[in-house]
């Protein structure tokens, strides 16, 4: 083996690398390295030993220690509900009207309702409930089914156009166009009509032929005067509040071929207290009757 170089400068044997003129120093590591090194390694086989570590094909290693991450967060969770057993016995028992003016119901009722939202529901409805386009705004003072607390409760527990729930809320508009009920023309004219009860960019010679055939079809349910009806879920026409978009486009589109949201019927998933909760919730959000 060939010998090899000493440095001049520091008198220490090289490697022999060199680097743009840099020779590289044979420098034996630090004690307190090594040692650490050596025990980081004595410490992760412990580890494997101690707590799950290697993937299995359908499972992991349990490790002597049976330790699980998954059974402490169930004990955590479990231990909150136990100390909030008291306060969900009484949600359990309570009538919506009482839980909304007994104060220290109410507050739990609206931080759980809250946390139950962000989980469950924020991700239609968005996290300030504000809504979107087919998503309605849970905090303005505008709804399709009512919003009083018994409302906004049946509405969570049995949801939209959910097919499994026999007592879920349904409102079926009738596809105007596609199930040929209306001419294209006299939907273009309907669609003037319904943007002209919310003074909204109309043909106006176009929205005056268009009454007569909304009397026909659509007063019914929404109104003459475009109210809505809070009974069969019919939007409100003349508020300039939209569920999808106030263009032409869309409102033709719409009255043609409806698009019909679902909602989940939250009965089937959620506890009834849970259901309490998010109902207080949602009803104090600022748009509760």
């Amino acid at each position: 083996m060939a010998e090899k170089e000493i440095d001049a400068t520091s008198g220490i044997e090289t490697t022999g690398h060199e680097w743009d003129g840099i020779k590289e120093l044979n420098n034996p590591l630090p004690r307190w390295w090594l040692w650490t090194f050596y025990a980081t390694i004595i410490w992760a086989a412990v580890y494997c030993v101690l707590y799950p570590a290697w993937p299995l094909v359908n499972s992991v290693t349990t490790g002597v220690l049976g330790y699980s991450s998954r059974a402490e967060v169930a004990k955590d969770i479990a231990n909150a509900k136990a100390a909030q057993s008291g306060l969900l016995d009484r949600i359990a028992t309570a009538s919506l009207d009482d839980i909304r003016t007994t104060p220290d119901l109410f507050q739990f009722a609206v931080a759980g309702g809250q946390s139950a939202f962000a989980v469950n529901c924020s991700q239609c409805h968005g996290s300030g409930a504000a809504g979107g386009a087919g998503y309605p705004n849970l905090n303005d003072d505008v709804w399709l089914w009512g919003g009083s607390l018994d409302d906004i409760y049946v509405t969570i527990a049995h949801g939209i156009r959910f097919e499994t729930d026999d007592d879920t809320r349904v409102s079926d508009m009738p596809a105007f166009g596609r199930d040929e009920l209306l001419e294209p023309a006299v939907i273009v004219d309907v669609a003037n009509f319904v943007l002209s009860l919310s003074d909204l960019d109309h043909d106006a010679a176009s929205a005056a032929r268009g009454a007569t055939p909304y009397a026909e079809n659509c007063a019914d349910c929404h109104g003459e005067q475009g109210a809505g009806n809070r009974e069969v879920g019919a939007p409100a026409l003349n508020d300039a509040l939209w569920h999808y978009s106030n263009d032409r486009a869309t409102v033709i589109a719409q009255i043609s071929a409806p698009r019909h949201g679902v909602m989940p019927a939250w009965a089937h998933r959620l506890d009834d207290a849970t259901i309490k909760q998010l109902t207080v919730y949602v009803h104090a959000l600022g748009g509760g009757e």
